[in-house]
């Protein structure tokens, strides 16, 4: 099988042994979770708020997807963790502006014990370039 890192300083860098995106067979790009983190900066995003947390990490997504040749349009999987299950709304609400309801890739939503930095969400995905 053949791979391609991406990286883009345009989103987070990696704060461990794993990449921002991995290009598999030449279509599949598997996107890591991403947190609510300036790239420039490496500041937390949006404080306690979930909303601009869930915005800054669509941000990150956009920025590594585009560095893989890739939209969101072409996102068929995420994954969504929440520190917080009551946060499902504030989080749905921003995501429902970044895909399409009839075109919106399938989704697993799970409220974890913790995230890194203590953030309020991480959102990992998978799209299939063309």
């Amino acid at each position: 099988m053949t791979h391609q890192i991406i990286r883009t300083e345009h989103a987070p860098a990696p704060v461990g042994p794993y990449n921002q995106a991995i290009v598999a067979s030449g279509q599949l790009v598997f996107v890591a979770g991403q947190i609510p983190l300036d790239p420039k900066t490496g500041e937390l995003v949006g404080g306690d708020d979930v909303a601009q947390q869930t915005e800054q990490v669509f941000t990150n997504l956009k920025a590594i997807l585009q560095a893989a040749g890739v939209t969101l349009g072409e996102v068929v999987k995420t994954t969504v963790f929440l520190a917080d299950m009551n946060d499902f709304a504030a989080m749905n609400a921003v995501y429902a502006q970044h895909f399409e309801a009839a075109t919106a890739p399938a989704r697993a939503c799970v409220e974890v014990a913790r995230l890194p930095k203590d953030v309020r969400v991480e959102i990992e995905c998978i799209a299939v370039k063309g």
